[in-house]
């Protein structure tokens, strides 16, 4: 899986557009910086209604190791339940080389598993409770596997390994480490583990036989596939933890005859990088107003409920186009105003949304053409919006679509259906300035928008709002031809 680095617009590295030569209105380049003032003499403005709908996604987003994963349980009033469970493997340190030691007489002291802290969402008041268990063999879970966030849950064996009860707006703070030497760590839970485990760990050699766990990696994960970090239905955030980071790790504190010491096991072996064997699986349970609406069966919805990655969309559709005579636009601006909603205090809307259009058939997602342009080093963001952001004390995203409305006014361009949403990533086909709306002469793409899964959620006013403030709308800025 490749994902694309979003950066800023001063990075951003125009391609070269297309120019429709045969209309004398280059679509490409319409609707650009400089707005004339609306003086309705020689530049005009209206606004076209939005239709607006709920939809379910089946959500088929992959994780990666190298991403911030939640885990925890949240119940929003607005947008019902969210319950996340981490899973991922370790690797022994180096091939052929037991870790401990050689003493005769070690034994194990405590067993750590430390998990590395990057944020939070939801109540960081609020006191969730992990729980530890070890993957089963027969569980299906591999290291060389992508795993989605709807995947089922892994089957776990024996006894828990350990559980921790823990605020997560602590977790940046310092925690003192006192063995032989003392140290200070800091972004990281940690959670106690059975002694008993740890001893197990000890007691593999490094044979190539059915105890070999240290002969190489692939024996040992015959012998101990991984951890389950499911989470308790307690607390209301989730928190999140990058598994290849140096902080995550299981530790073994151990003593000799005449010695103390430790051994670690992290997600890759030295040296090396995995970005898999890992999985991250979200289950949602729709509630408050979020389920109402994915389920009243109207295609006109006066509101839209909006979750990050996993989650539902709005489908948009903008019927006047198909009757409005050509014009040269100077700006075409959807505009999608943000509605309070219970909850709103400690599950936080997502800075950026994404907006893409589907075809008649609603089976292909295409990026709209001549606003959104991909470069080596992201996308147009700053250009094509999606930021939320006050506009005259109303907190609004915006998109400018102002190319592609001329397209559509000029060269009958197809109007398809837009969808507005806030992924993770997106996988949609790039219709590059220029290029027709053909999925058989565009490639498709990964792109990254939300920072994190399931962190952020927004309501927003739909087409059939009865607040004018809080519609969903089109703007336009045009002149006559």
């Amino acid at each position: 899986m490749r994902r694309i680095p979003v950066v800023f617009a001063s990075l951003f590295i125009s391609l070269a557009f297309f120019l429709f030569a045969c209309t004398k209105i280059d679509t490409t380049t319409l609707g650009a910086d400089l707005i004339p003032a609306v003086d309705n003499i020689h530049t005009f403005e209206l606004t076209l209604d939005v239709q607006s709908d709920n939809k379910l996604f089946n959500d088929t987003t992959g994780v990666l190791s190298s991403d911030d994963l939640p885990a925890g349980y949240t119940n929003d009033p607005e947008f019902g339940q969210t319950k996340a469970d981490l899973y991922f493997d370790i690797s022994i340190p180096v091939n052929k080389n037991y870790p401990f030691g050689t003493s005769a007489s070690l034994v194990c002291d405590s067993v750590i598993l430390s998990l590395s802290y990057k944020a939070a969402y939801g109540d960081t008041n609020s006191v969730p409770t992990l729980r530890v268990f070890e993957l089963s063999q027969a569980s299906g879970f591999s290291n060389d596997s992508l795993y989605r966030l709807n995947h089922p849950d892994f089957a776990t064996t024996g006894s828990e390994l350990g559980n921790r009860s823990f605020t997560p707006s602590q977790l940046h703070d310092t925690v003192t480490v006192i063995r032989k030497d003392t140290t200070k760590v800091v972004n990281v839970l940690r959670i106690p583990l059975a002694k008993s485990f740890g001893t197990r760990l000890m007691s593999y050699d490094t044979t190539f036989s059915a105890n070999g766990g240290y002969y190489n990696d692939s024996l040992f994960k015959t012998l101990f596939r991984g951890f389950a970090i499911k989470a308790d239905q307690v607390g209301n955030a989730l928190t999140y933890f990058k598994v290849n980071d140096a902080n995550t790790k299981l530790i073994v504190y151990y003593h000799g005859a005449t010695d103390t010491s430790s051994v670690e096991f992290f997600h890759a072996q030295s040296g090396l990088t995995n970005i898999l064997g890992v999985a991250d699986n979200i289950k949602r349970t729709p509630g408050g107003g979020w389920n109402t609406y994915i389920n009243n069966g109207d295609p006109q919805d006066d509101l839209l409920y909006i979750p990050v990655t996993p989650g539902s969309y709005g489908l948009l559709k903008i019927p006047q186009l198909d009757t409005l005579s050509n014009k040269v636009i100077h700006l075409a601006e959807l505009i999608l105003p943000k509605v309070a909603s219970a909850g709103d205090d400690q599950f936080k809307p997502p800075a950026q949304i994404f907006l893409d259009m589907v075809n008649s058939g609603s089976d292909t997602a295409f990026t709209i053409p001549n606003d959104f342009v991909l470069s080596n080093f992201g996308y147009n963001f700053e250009q094509f919006g999606g930021f939320l952001r006050s506009y005259a004390g109303s907190l609004e995203y915006r998109f400018n679509i102002s190319r592609h409305i001329q397209s559509i006014l000029t060269k009958h361009a197809p109007n398809f259906d837009f969808r507005v949403y806030a992924p993770f990533e997106t996988n949609v086909y790039y219709l590059a300035p220029g290029t027709a709306f053909n999925r058989a002469h565009v490639s498709r793409v990964n792109i990254p928008i939300v920072p994190r899964i399931a962190a952020g959620r927004v309501v927003l006013g739909g087409g059939n709002n009865s607040n004018p403030a809080q519609k969903a709308r089109l703007r336009i800025v045009y002149s006559n031809i």
